[in-house]
């Protein structure tokens, strides 16, 4: 077996641990640590040195606890077995999640059921070595940034569907105005998950929701934004803008050629809007007819009061149409005192008037 005198990682910035295979070590092995690594040292399953960016020689003026775990032989040649486990300890941006199935929320301004989705991403780093491979990424050869996603995502699901359902409900925030609470949420969605990637090593960078929307194309949701898409056109047009509508509807379902359903309907929006029309042409003769009440006339013959309308005189029993002048015969109107012609008065002899 080869005898490995020198050892280091150049892999890609998605792997956060990697494990040296256990291949033969010996007194003098170089390891090799680039900037934002740290190695971790095991032998015999115990770990026994942490160390940093820079070139470290496996001595055991290095590694004091090394030399009672290996017999050293004559000349330090012997090989020994050991682990070395690479951490990346760079910040990594691009950790995406995402709910899997639509939660179903009852939206609190409109009180429909409403299937809802969120997206985002967030940033990890390690901070503490130890913990991330002691309890996390265990003996794994690769242990990357999508492990860990997967390791966290039913929690990190969890914490983001509760918080979403108290947003919603406690705090009155309908789904469809959601996304104006964006910055809040991911702040607040921070501080609920990075206690739990705290205990193991690992420290969450700039969380971010990105969307939280419900899907255009289910049936709940076309209703709902139709329903609020007509409700700010009333809101605009006015009042007037309904009666506009009520008479809109009436001509077209009444103008449908062929369509014994448009015609009923068109039938029945005009029998009740001619009711509608009828009520207010009945409260107009209503007052008319009030205003006339307690009016008189009087009789052209006798000059008696008779009650307005009637056709005969009360006093005389003659009729209550036009009445000549006694004076002159000229037809003389109902109610006048004087004859328009000869200017006597209607109610003495001639020149009694004047």
């Amino acid at each position: 077996m080869a005898i490995i005198d020198r050892v280091k990682y150049d892999g890609p910035g998605t792997v956060l641990v990697w494990r040296h295979p256990p291949d033969d070590l010996t007194w003098g092995t170089q390891v090799i640590v680039n900037q934002s690594q740290e190695a971790l040292f095991f032998k015999g399953g115990q770990l026994l040195d942490v160390l940093g960016p820079g070139t470290h020689t496996l001595e055991t003026s290095n590694i004091p606890l090394l030399r009672a775990l290996i017999k050293l032989p004559f000349g330090n040649k012997t090989p020994f077995a050991a682990e070395i486990y690479f951490v990346n300890k760079a910040t990594n941006l691009d950790v995406k999640w995402g709910t899997t199935t639509p939660i179903q929320l009852q939206d609190p301004k409109f009180n429909v059921m409403l299937p809802v989705r969120a997206f985002g991403q967030f940033g990890v780093r390690v901070a503490d070595s130890r913990k991330l491979v002691v309890q996390l990424s265990g003996t794994m050869n690769e242990f990357t940034v999508d492990s860990l996603s997967n390791q966290f995502r039913g929690m990190l699901l969890t914490r983001i569907k509760d918080y979403l359902a108290e947003t919603v409900i406690k705090q009155k925030v309908t789904i469809l105005e959601i996304n104006a609470y964006l910055e809040e949420i991911s702040e607040a969605l921070q501080k609920k998950v990075e206690n739990e990637f705290a205990r193991f090593g690992v420290q969450v960078v700039n969380f971010f929701v990105n969307s939280i929307d419900a899907p255009e194309t289910d049936e709940s949701v076309v209703r709902l934004k139709k329903a609020m898409a007509d409700k700010a056109e009333m809101d605009i047009l006015g009042e007037g803008y309904k009666t506009k509508r009520t008479f809109d509807t009436m001509e077209k379902a009444a103008g449908t050629e062929g369509s014994a359903m448009g015609a009923g309907m068109g039938l029945g929006m005009g029998v009740g809007a001619g009711a509608g029309m009828g009520q207010v042409m009945g409260g107009l003769m209503g007052q008319a007819a009030a205003g006339s009440v307690g009016a008189k006339a009087s009789c052209p013959s006798c000059r008696a009061e008779a009650p307005a309308g009637a056709r005969f005189c009360p006093s005389c029993g003659k009729g209550m149409g036009p009445a000549a002048c006694p004076h002159c015969k000229a037809e003389t109107a109902p109610g006048a005192k004087f004859c328009p012609s000869c200017g006597e008065s209607l109610s003495s002899p001639r020149g009694g008037g004047k």
